[in-house]
């Protein structure tokens, strides 16, 4: 027997019964699924237990208590509700009613009295856009499925990989050979680092992750990040300095692992953006305990480079995953995964990171926790 296709699902709030059932007989020969609400409460109070949720809302806009404006508004404004294509249905024609219904965020229009070939029209219509909607997010969800079994196929040849290199370095004793062995580790593990980031940017986006905070140094983490890249700035001549409070710094509660991940990220972007002969700097401050101030950062740390600097026009794209942001100089992108990560990391804390200009030259990154 073949599968027939998902029968459509519509809500329909009026708080006249007589109108209730003017829309169902018009309705019914589309073979959709019905449920009604009395009010603009019950409609909002309904849409929180459908299962399935409606494919389309017919909404009556003169209703008592919550008109229909104010429940599409509410509806537009709830993120599990906004994708629902809303029908106001009213006996207002006004230049005004219909400016006040799009900026409720109505999706189409329907006026009273009810034409029946228009109704249907009209929710077909809407049923295509939700349809295509429902599409979209399953072919989302599918890429998202890919990637994250690619993340963990990758995961097993890489430990075999670090595995070997350290088998590999037990058996050889040329300076130059272990120099490409250090090379190659080096390159592992930041893909390694790199896969960690991705799994854990999924499990943000999808509210499953669970901070371990405890109280934390933030002036050794930062010395730690700092003298962990020494060697990586020395080898292209940048000044890596660390500028530390000299009192004994309040500890701060943290997820320790994640806010060394974040500094990694942008002490290594700093870093290959940054000209030989500059110098990147690592500031750290405490606000709250400095000012006495409740409503202060309890930490700020500042990354600052001298390199190429970030548009003004690119500064908040850089943080978007799937954004791809050109520098000019020597031919490097910009590519907006680590960043992406910083930011929902530094979310997660309930802080904020943003970017700004390093006059006369340069970026300085900022988090606020």
């Amino acid at each position: 027997m073949e599968d027939r296709e998902k029968r459509s699902h519509i809500l329909v709030v009026d708080d006249d019964p007589s109108a209730r059932e003017t829309l169902e007989a018009l309705l019914t020969q589309e073979g959709y699924d019905l449920t009604f609400a009395a009010s603009g409460q019950q409609a909002l109070a309904r849409l929180g237990v459908l299962k399935p949720e409606p494919d389309a809302i017919l909404l009556d806009v003169m209703m008592p208590g919550l008109d229909g404006f104010e429940v599409c508004r509410r509806i537009k404004a709830n993120e599990q509700w906004q994708h629902i294509p809303v029908i106001l249905v009213t006996a207002l024609d006004t230049r005004e009613d219909l400016i006040h219904g799009l900026d409720a965020g109505a999706d189409e229009f329907l006026s009273k009295p009810v034409n029946g070939p228009e109704l249907r029209a009209r929710v077909r219509s809407m049923l295509r856009i939700k349809k295509q909607f429902d599409q979209l997010q399953a072919v989302m969800h599918l890429r998202e499925d890919l990637s994250r079994m690619i993340v963990h196929d990758i995961r097993s040849p890489l430990t075999v990989i670090l595995m070997t290199l350290f088998a590999v370095r037990q058996a050889i004793a040329d300076p130059r050979d272990q120099a490409y062995v250090d090379a190659i580790e080096a390159e592992a593990r930041r893909l390694d680092s790199f896969m960690d980031d991705l799994l854990m940017m999924a499990k943000m986006q999808e509210d499953r992750l669970i901070l371990n905070r405890s109280p934390v140094s933030v002036n050794e983490i930062v010395q730690a990040t700092r003298d962990l890249y020494s060697a990586v700035a020395g080898s292209k001549n940048i000044d890596l300095v660390a500028e530390l409070p000299e009192e004994t710094a309040p500890s701060v509660s943290l997820d320790e692992n994640l806010f060394r991940r974040v500094l990694d990220n942008l002490l290594s972007n700093a870093l290959k953006f940054a000209p030989s002969d500059s110098t990147v700097t690592l500031r750290v401050d405490y606000p709250e305990a400095e000012t006495g101030a409740q409503d202060q950062p309890l930490v700020r740390v500042k990354v600052l480079d001298q390199g190429p600097g970030i548009p003004e026009e690119h500064r908040e794209r850089i943080f978007d995953q799937f954004e791809i942001v050109s520098l000019k100089q020597g031919g490097i992108r910009q590519v907006g995964l680590g960043l992406a990560f910083c930011k929902l990391a530094v979310e997660a804390h309930g802080g904020r990171i943003s970017v700004r200009a390093n006059e006369p030259r340069g970026s300085i990154f900022t988090v606020e926790i």
